[in-house]
């Protein structure tokens, strides 16, 4: 199970597609936003292969850049929409999970794969490739108990299915692997449920990658169902350690204790972490088991080298730090929104606020590029005014820096304490948060266009906590953030409204 040598790499169907002139069949990378989707569409684009993806939110797929992969809006809970996501379609990832539903995610997950099993088969899928979790024989959790039985559902359609049961994922962004390094960056002492000792055989993302580019290629991979698992087992304890280690930080002290179970240990995570509440909590409850992966048969279709867990977060590390240090807008994890800092948590909480207005966009943006001018920030001027004194008295820069242009924005610009990041006229203005606190954040204001003319403002704080005391600092806030930024996006709607009616 943990032989890593590495085996001469046989031709690939890939390669000798190529070589006959062949087109690569077009796959659906279906819940493309994802963690794993959001990694692989890169990856399948890279071999040449056709790809559409699909997602709840067309906005969040744009937003990735990815040219020449095909958008289209779908939901495994709307069967009416799946009919055109797999239309044409020969191979299909299907990569959701309903864990952040909460306490339902377990149904909703079964309906969801009825549903694309059925429009796999109306649409002729000629395979579904299905990404599930490693199940011990004592599994119970909802979470695990759930990715089984959705394999299991899935297969009862006619379109054969290929299933990959994977346990940790090794890279940044997935959520078991953000869980540990919140704890190991927000904790010097952990008291902790005795499955700590518990044992898993983390795989590095890049090896997860190449698994699921490889086996839709192979027939023999066809209606089986593989483990897959990294090049070591070790317990979560270790893991930690080990995290701390690379990360250049002291290990935290870890006392597990007995009488803490996972489920009553889940309940303080929202405190811990930045991970999203309702999937660290379905994650944290399986992690009593002991996992293994019998992955020697998929060793053998896919030969390749597996790094151990030390080499994998270094590969993190290095991914993150070699990231793009210039980003236009906010996008989940990216390092440059996390002041290429790897200790602030890749996961965001955020607050907001939207209103709606029959003035257009233009209108409307009019308003939004002259914020932080004359008129202020429109609502609520003297809390944005104490905000910048406290900031000032903590040693920050406060309120020092004023508008280059009452109503021109250039990126690089500032704005009081904050600075432009990105500017899309009439779509959406992004600012850094530049004021003294601990971790990272960005303001965003969405302009979206409504079919009568109107428009819709959504404004949105995303922030990227740097241990507990950044969690504190986004829980003291955030009732007050929830008020001030609905407030200020209907004060800016009645002001365009009002402009537009007395053509001004």
């Amino acid at each position: 199970m943990t032989d890593t040598t590495e085996q001469t790499p046989q031709t690939s169907p890939t390669a000798k597609r190529a070589a006959d002139d062949a087109p690569a069949p077009r796959c659906l990378v279906f819940g493309a936003s994802g963690y794993i989707g959001s990694h692989l569409v890169p990856r399948l684009l890279q071999e040449g292969i056709a790809v559409r993806t699909s997602s709840r939110n067309a906005a969040t797929l744009a937003a990735r850049g990815w040219d020449g992969a095909e958008i289209v809006v779908a939901d495994a809970l709307d069967p009416a929409s799946l009919d055109q996501a797999l239309a044409g379609i020969e191979i299909a990832y299907y990569l959701v999970h309903s864990m952040a539903a909460g306490k339902d995610f377990g149904r909703l997950d079964l309906e969801a794969a009825a549903n694309f099993a059925a429009a796999a088969e109306r649409a002729g899928v000629k395979r579904i490739v299905y990404l599930g979790g490693l199940v011990p024989d004592d599994a119970e959790s909802e979470h695990i108990v759930s990715r089984r039985d959705t394999g299991d559902v899935l297969r009862r359609g006619s379109v054969p299915v290929t299933e990959l049961r994977a346990g940790i994922i090794v890279g940044p962004g997935s959520a078991a692997f953000e869980v540990m390094r919140d704890l190991v960056y927000h904790l010097p002492v952990m008291i902790t449920p005795r499955w700590v000792q518990s044992q898993s055989p983390p795989l590095a993302l890049d090896n997860l990658l190449m698994y699921l580019v490889r086996l839709p290629q192979i027939d023999a991979a066809e209606g089986r169902i593989f483990d897959a698992g990294g090049s070591e087992t070790l317990t979560y304890r270790q893991m930690m350690r080990i995290l701390a280690e690379v990360g250049g930080r002291r290990p935290p002290l870890i006392i597990p204790v007995p009488v803490l179970t996972p489920k009553l240990s889940a309940y303080w995570l929202r405190f811990i972490t930045a991970v999203p509440t309702n999937i660290a909590r379905a994650l944290i409850e399986g992690l009593k088991h002991d996992f293994s992966a019998d992955d020697a048969e998929l060793k053998r279709l896919v030969p390749q080298q597996l790094l151990g867990f030390r080499e994998a977060v270094e590969a993190v590390f290095a991914a993150e730090r070699e990231s793009s240090p210039i980003v236009a807008r906010w996008t989940e994890g990216a390092f440059a929104v996390r002041q290429q800092r790897i200790d602030y948590a890749y996961y965001a909480k955020r607050a907001g606020g939207s209103a709606e207005t029959s003035a257009p966009p233009s209108v409307v943006w009019a308003l939004v590029s002259g914020i932080g001018g004359d008129e202020g920030w429109y609502y609520m001027n003297g809390l944005w005014q104490l905000r910048d004194l406290l900031d000032w008295l903590a040693g920050g820069p406060g309120g020092q820096h004023g508008r280059r242009h009452p109503t021109d924005l250039r990126v690089g610009d500032r704005i009081g304490s904050w600075s432009v990041l990105g500017v899309e006229p009439e779509r959406r203005l992004s600012l850094a948060f530049g004021m003294r606190a601990p971790g990272a954040g960005m303001l965003e204001f969405d302009l979206e266009p409504r079919a009568d003319g109107g428009t819709k403002l959504s404004i949105t704080a995303y922030w990227h906590p740097a241990g507990v005391w950044g969690l504190a600092y986004w829980y003291s806030f955030q009732p007050v953030h929830r008020f001030i930024f609905s407030g200020t996006a209907r004060a800016i709607c009645r002001r365009a409204e009002a402009r537009a009616n007395t053509g001004d």
